[in-house]
């Protein structure tokens, strides 16, 4: 079984608009043939025609058992509305993440404006993710995206549950620093390359992932996710097919972590 905690429908080609009904079924078209059994879509912090809502999403896949949501939360946009739908949903069952973009905005993970919205995840028992590392734009200001504020966070709420995505690259170190130490933090593998692995980028990534775990430990805190369409399925199953640890331990990360901590009843998934 494979779950892809990290996936998006954003037209990232703005050049021309491609319609939500579009994006989502070539997702799932890519998932088919890739025989990924259930993905993660993440909204952004931003909406426009480019990028569809929380709400839009959360619409457009009822019906689509294999694709669940992540709610992209704007740390300088969001108001008393904004929180009262995201709760809403959360009641409801209908997010199985929330999602922030530090380094995208300019905040660090910690900050005291977002406290409201932990503690919602913390009531509704969801996941916080969070970006980090380099930027897809480079306007981004990576000082807030490095994966060491996590710690802060982590320690000031120890029962929150918070993903780094990206595995802090290129701070993997710093990343594993931060996994190790804190129980309630786990990091997905997404967003590594930009389109297909080369053989020589490959294997310096694989060789990070892989110190990782040594250093981290049994890997119960990793998660597979790609960054689709940024990286590509294919590709990255070949890099996890190279990574050299027991199938044991490639199946905690190809999808018994994130059925566990999204709640992701994988008997319903159809085969």
């Amino acid at each position: 079984m494979i779950i892809d905690v990290h996936t998006h429908i954003n037209n990232y080609h703005e050049d021309r608009v491609v319609s939500l009904e579009e994006c989502l079924d070539k997702l799932t078209q890519t998932m088919i043939d890739n025989h990924v059994d259930y993905s993660l879509v993440l909204t952004s912090y931003k909406v426009n025609e480019h990028r569809p809502s929380t709400k839009q999403v959360v619409e457009a896949i009822k019906g689509r058992d294999n694709l669940g949501v992540v709610a992209g939360i704007s740390y300088l946009n969001y108001n008393y509305r904004d929180l009262r739908e995201i709760g809403d949903y959360l009641e409801q069952g209908l997010i199985k993440a929330l999602k922030f973009y530090p380094g995208y905005e300019p905040f660090y993970p910690n900050d005291i404006r977002l406290k409201v919205v932990y503690e919602m995840a913390l009531e509704y028992d969801v996941p916080v993710m969070f970006h980090s590392g380099d930027t897809y734009a480079p306007t981004g200001r990576i000082k807030y995206s490095h994966p060491i504020h996590i710690d802060d966070l982590a320690v000031d709420y120890p029962d929150l549950k918070i993903v780094i995505c990206h595995v802090g690259n290129p701070w993997i170190k710093d990343c594993m620093e931060v996994v190790y130490k804190n129980k309630n933090v786990y990091a997905d593998i997404s967003g590594l390359v930009l389109g297909d692995f080369s053989t020589k980028f490959e294997k310096y990534m694989k060789k990070g992932i892989e110190e990782m775990i040594t250093y981290a430990g049994n890997p119960k805190y990793l998660l597979y996710g790609t960054d689709w369409p940024i990286s590509n399925m294919k590709s990255y199953l070949k890099f996890m097919k190279h990574l050299n640890i027991p199938e044991d331990k490639k199946e905690l990360i190809l999808w018994q972590n994130a059925a566990e901590l999204y709640k992701i009843d994988v008997s319903k998934l159809k085969k």
